[in-house]
């Protein structure tokens, strides 16, 4: 059995939270995790340079073998938000692609019903769940790192039963 690194990322264009598990002989480890930040509120494509250059810093440094990606999620009322959304996932998968790395994307509703029991468990949920999963001391701060470690947690808990991710 070969040791194998999930990055999970939260997709945002202000703050991308990210986090790396390194899975060992069946043992579960944090490698790290953090939020990657697009400064630029003047320029979109700033930003969107400002997330590529910080999730290919990640990849560079923590060598994942595989990207889990939160889904775009849109909502009737707010399609321009779904759309600005797909600007940042789509440098977040260029990143990964540029080094090789698969993706795979798991709908935020999936994430949360694995992790909690309840596919619209609130953020402070998630966080309670991470820290309990991976015994950590305190919830994960920001949510969003919470979120991103949820996902590449997911993606271990479901990557051997291809017949879930094809939903």
């Amino acid at each position: 059995m070969q040791t194998t690194r999930i990055l999970g990322i939260d997709p945002g264009l202000n703050v991308s939270g990210y986090g790396v598990l390194e899975i060992d002989r069946g043992s579960l480890r944090l490698c790290e995790a953090g939020i990657v930040r697009g400064k630029n509120r003047h320029s979109l494509t700033d930003r969107l340079v400002e997330i590529y250059d910080g999730v290919a810093n990640v990849i560079a440094a923590l060598q994942p073998d595989v990207m889990a990606l939160e889904e775009l999620y849109s909502h009737y009322e707010r399609p321009r938000t779904a759309i600005l959304m797909g600007h940042a996932r789509g440098v977040i998968c260029l990143a990964a692609a540029r080094k090789g790395i698969p993706v795979v994307h798991y709908a935020a509703t999936q994430v949360k019903k694995i992790l909690t029991g309840n596919g619209r468990a609130p953020k402070w949920q998630v966080q309670q769940a991470i820290q309990h999963e991976l015994g950590l001391p305190d919830a994960p701060d920001p949510p969003d790192v919470a979120d991103a470690l949820a996902i590449a947690l997911c993606h271990h808990y479901l990557k051997d039963k291809p017949s879930v991710l094809q939903k």
